[in-house]
This record gives C-alpha cells, structure tokens and sequence, in this order.
C-alpha cells in the first residue's frame, strides 16, 4: 500500500503557515551568570584548561602568572561567546586594552 505524502495532503496555504511558524522559532538565549558585582562570571576550570594546552608564550608554563599576556575570548562572552578553552587565546595587553576600548 502506498503512502500519502504530507506536501501531498495538506493545502498550500496551511504548508505556508506551518513553514513559516517554524522559521520564526528561534531558540533562547544562553543564560548568562553574574557574580555579585554584575560582571559575566568566568570558568577557573576552562582557564585552567587553556593554560594546559596552551602555556603561557612568555614563560613557556602552563600555570602561574603570564606576564605581558591576558587570557582573552575569541568571541566576547557579553556577545554569546562560550567560557571554553576553544574561545581563548593569549592577547599581549597592549592589544587587549585597544580591543576593549571597541568593544
């Protein structure tokens, strides 16, 4: 026995809506923690983790300070950006005042 196809049994008008209410669904947004003083709050864990894989370009370790160097997220974390060793780099800090200053 052959089966109906739903583009088949449903007016197109009705298609149309379906489609378009599907379209118009867009998922929320992630919900963004903040600490006591309003600011994003940030991962020690993923900090931990990028300096593991990736050591500190003026020490050459993976802990401690890195002088002359900020931790820094590829995509900004106020702009949906996820606190995640894939979304840092290290910044010389004179780069990363400039940046600052833009976003």
């Amino acid at each position: 026995m052959r089966q109906k196809s739903l583009r088949n049994s449903l007016p197109l008008s009705l298609a149309f809506a379906l489609l378009s209410a599907c379209a118009a669904v867009q998922p929320a947004p992630p919900t963004i923690h903040r600490d006591a003083h309003g600011r994003i709050e940030r991962s020690q864990a993923a900090r931990a983790a990028f300096k593991r894989e990736h050591p500190c370009p003026a020490t050459y370790l993976p802990t401690g300070p890195c002088p002359g160097y900020v931790i820094d997220h590829v995509i900004a974390l106020k702009r949906g950006g996820p606190d995640s060793p894939a979304n840092m780099q290290w910044q010389p800090v004179d780069e990363a005042k400039t940046k600052d200053r833009v976003e």
